[in-house]
């Protein structure tokens, strides 16, 4: 396989199957399942994916389980959730590829206002913000389709384990001076509610594990 797609996954059983049978080719799925209990990692099992179970509860210890799990040479994340076409993952995974870029990331662009509240992009354009403060790499969007070279990832030695875990992967990126881009997808109404985000004290929890990152 070219490319493993590391699936962070956590009751997503709805979106899977939309999901999963979109792959490119040469794409192999690995669904870290994280807890769920509506059938997903069956799901995920039936139509071909391989499945890891990670016991620890939070976005970046599934992802992390998911880039240990991986033995491709390059490794993509996205989320389960459908709100990201897995069509368009070639955007970000052909520029590592090809060597042109060490990491990438999409850029999300809402397909209609709907899809993305004011403030939780106005959260983003901050964030962006201060990445740019932080590392000097322009981004506009922190979005959660990105790949890198599976070998350097584990080289980075990322410890955050919860939603802080795409900002520490681009801020030590950056500290060790990878070349660092963003390429537009789209960004599509999710299916079901963000876990991140979608409560105000997931919100609150995504601002502090961020502003953590952001000052170490």
């Amino acid at each position: 396989m070219a490319v493993d797609l590391v699936l962070p996954c956590l009751d997503e059983a709805a979106a899977l199957p939309w999901v999963l049978t979109r792959l490119p080719a040469g794409v192999r799925a690995v669904v870290v399942d994280n807890g769920s209990t509506d059938g997903s990692a069956e799901i995920a099992e039936e139509l071909g994916a391989t499945v890891v179970r990670c016991s620890i509860r939070g976005y970046g210890a599934a992802c992390h389980a998911g880039l240990e799990a991986a033995d491709a040479e390059v490794v993509a994340f996205m989320d389960a959730d459908a709100s990201l076409d897995p069509r368009q993952l070639v955007r970000v995974t052909a520029p590592v590829l090809a060597g042109n870029a060490d990491l990438m990331v999409g850029r999300r662009r809402a397909v209609s206002r709907d899809v993305w509240p004011w403030h939780l992009r106005l959260a983003n354009a901050e964030l962006s913000r201060r990445i740019r403060r932080r590392t000097g790499v322009l981004l506009h969007d922190l979005g959660p389709m990105r790949a890198a070279r599976r070998t350097a990832l584990l080289e980075l030695a990322l410890t955050d384990r919860r939603s802080g875990y795409p900002l520490e992967t681009v801020v030590r990126a950056a500290d060790a001076g990878w070349r660092i881009a963003e390429i537009d997808v789209d960004y599509l109404p999710r299916s079901g509610r963000s876990k991140v985000t979608g409560t105000p004290l997931g919100a609150a929890r995504a601002v502090m594990d961020m502003s953590k990152v952001l000052k170490a």
